[in-house]
């Protein structure tokens, strides 16, 4: 018989509930068994708000004077930054009619740019790629379509003007070079890939390529090496993801990446072990994944961003453990931190902007700013208008101090090892160095022929030789006698001072000439050098072409100053002759 109604409502402590419970089977539904609540056998994902410093960090564009306007930015559709920055200068591939070309701007260079400022002009292709040298903050990278990759030395004022002449040039690429990557640790190492499914490994400071990795069977999307330099994580056409020891060319792991058409991109996350990769599902969704370099079968975990539809590139910032995820096209940047534990990496917030970006560089950290505890900084490349905008990722703290827990020690701009260390096998982590007081925001490395003959520039001995072209040429008025204490015949005193003056000068350059080809320098007394159009018209001879062209647009560069001053003074010769015809008029006029 069932208790009755009010029984089971009344005041009652826990044991009552519990007869009643065993009395009433039937109403064991309406009621809990306080004895069932174990403490659960496996951790559960925490979903909520997590706890972390870099919760509330926010991105700052800086104001319209501190951008860099009025740039002609490529519209390649190639999926690259086209920007590439360090402490001293940002570089930006332009759009040119014909050829490559891109802009190097010191830092403090801001504002709008002349139409006419100067450029490295050296490729005969459109530019596909830039990096920055890490440990010489002078020396850029650049690959184009003409199936080279050039090293350019960028004097510390910047141009003055268009630089066509290069420090090495790289051939062995059979078809146009898409990306290429400087070593992190190793001095002199350069990594480039190609649209011929190559990728090569040069030895910049011999100029020759050391070894040509041949495992990838399409295009080459992506390239990140690991911390020390030792692995290589790529992404291809064929959506595999590859782990390669870029010394042996061997693949130590491989695995079906993101199944969408469109490119995926890679990095790796610090010394864990884990790879982050972005690209796009079946059904054209935007993912990212993390995978384990050891066993690409199956990622650890992976995502969903969104639907849209440009390529999104990863940037890993080691100090911090984020993750910035920004897109082409659109003007959204995501950050994550990245953690140990599943799910690997966490959600924080997002930079969000109405204007679309067509490329993003970089800052390394050591130029940051850690007054204002900025942690890393992009710089903008706008797709409808000629701006490169930086932006500063902050973390919002009250005190001026320097916050130690947001500035460990960084990445130095000095080499961990040599090339030749590294190609025999060993490897090392990068050299660290103080953000508090041992940072130093540029580099900048002589070298000398006996240590890196490649690196130096190509011209570098004829620039020596032809160093008196430099000088302005300045007409020699002494008298007649001082000639004939040099060695003139006394007989010629009846020689015409226009002669004197014209023997002087063809002397002077032929003493120049022979003491330039023998090594010694010139008297001191000797007058300064004479027109470069007047040398190569007297039959100088050059010994290679390069010493030819550039003897050739000097001579082009005289040639047009020439034009512009005689145009000048043909103007002023009409408009004197139009005042002489007006006063000529006037008397008639007046009768």
């Amino acid at each position: 018989m069932p208790p009755a109604k009010d029984e089971m409502v009344k005041e009652t402590n826990g044991l009552d509930i519990i007869n009643i419970v065993e009395k009433s089977p039937a109403k064991n539904s309406a009621l809990v068994d306080v004895r069932a609540c174990n403490k659960p056998s496996t951790k559960i994902w925490f979903r909520g708000v997590r706890s972390s410093k870099f919760r509330h960090v926010y991105g700052v564009p800086f104001k319209r004077e501190r951008c860099y306007d009025n740039i002609k930015i490529t519209r390649n559709a190639h999926d690259s930054n086209f920007c590439a920055v360090n402490p001293k200068f940002v570089a930006i591939v332009t759009e040119v009619a014909g050829g490559g070309a891109f802009l190097v701007l010191p830092l403090d260079h801001t504002g709008r740019l002349d139409f006419n400022a100067s450029r490295v002009t050296g490729h005969k292709g459109p530019v596909l790629d830039i990096k920055w040298n890490p440990f010489n903050d002078n020396i850029i990278a650049s690959c184009s379509d003409d199936c080279t990759v050039k090293l350019w030395h960028i004097p510390d004022g910047g141009l003055s003007m268009h630089l066509t002449d290069w420090l090495v040039e790289l051939q062995g690429h059979k078809r146009r070079v898409a990306y290429v990557e400087w070593h992190p640790t190793a001095e002199n190492i350069l990594l480039s890939a190609g649209f011929d499914y190559l990728i090569f490994v040069w030895d910049v400071g011999k100029g020759e390529a050391v070894r040509v990795l041949e495992c990838h069977s399409s295009a080459i999307y992506c390239m990140s090496f690991n911390r020390d330099g030792s692995l290589l994580a790529t992404t291809c056409k064929d959506k595999k993801l590859r782990i390669i020891e870029p010394r042996r060319g061997i693949v130590l792991s491989e695995g079906p990446c993101h199944l969408g058409t469109k490119a995926s991109k890679c990095t790796f996350l610090g010394a864990s072990g884990r790879v982050l990769t972005t690209g796009f599902s079946r059904h054209s969704d935007r993912q990212y994944a993390v995978w384990d370099q050891h066993d690409l079968a199956q990622p650890l975990v992976q995502e969903t961003i969104d639907s849209s539809s440009g390529v999104v590139f990863p940037y890993y910032d080691y100090d911090t453990n984020m993750v910035y995820l920004a897109g082409k096209g659109d003007g959204n940047i995501r950050y994550y931190e990245v953690v140990d534990e599943p799910p690997y990496v966490h959600f924080l917030n997002q930079f969000l902007s109405g204007n679309p970006q067509r490329g993003l560089g970089f800052m390394p950290k050591r130029g940051v700013n850690t007054s204002i505890c900025e942690v890393f900084r992009f710089y903008k490349l706008h797709t409808s208008r000629g701006l490169c905008e930086p932006i500063s990722m902050i973390v919002p703290r009250k005190s001026d101090c320097f916050q130690e827990d947001l500035y460990p020690d960084t990445a130095a701009p000095r080499p961990a090892l040599a090339a030749r260390d590294w190609l025999g096998g060993i490897n090392a982590p990068p050299t660290l160095i103080s953000m508090k007081t041992g940072v130093t925001i540029s580099t900048h490395k002589p070298r000398s022929n006996k240590e890196s003959p490649a690196l130096q520039p190509q011209d570098a001995n004829n620039r020596k030789k032809f160093a008196f072209l430099a000088r302005e040429t300045t007409p020699d008025y002494r008298p007649l006698n001082t000639w004939q204490e040099d060695g003139l015949n006394d007989n010629d005193n009846q020689v015409s001072e226009k002669s004197a003056k014209t023997q002087a000068n063809q002397s002077t350059k032929f003493h120049q000439l022979r003491c330039m080809f023998a090594g010694a320098a010139p008297a001191s007394d000797a007058p300064a050098a004479v027109p470069l159009y007047k040398q190569i018209t007297h039959g100088d001879v050059f010994s290679t072409e390069h010493e030819l062209r550039l003897a050739f647009n000097r001579q082009g560069e005289e040639l047009r100053i020439v034009k512009r001053q005689l145009a000048n003074s043909q103007q002023r010769v009409r408009d004197l002759e139009a005042a002489l015809a007006q006063l000529q008029a006037r008397p008639q006029h007046a009768h």
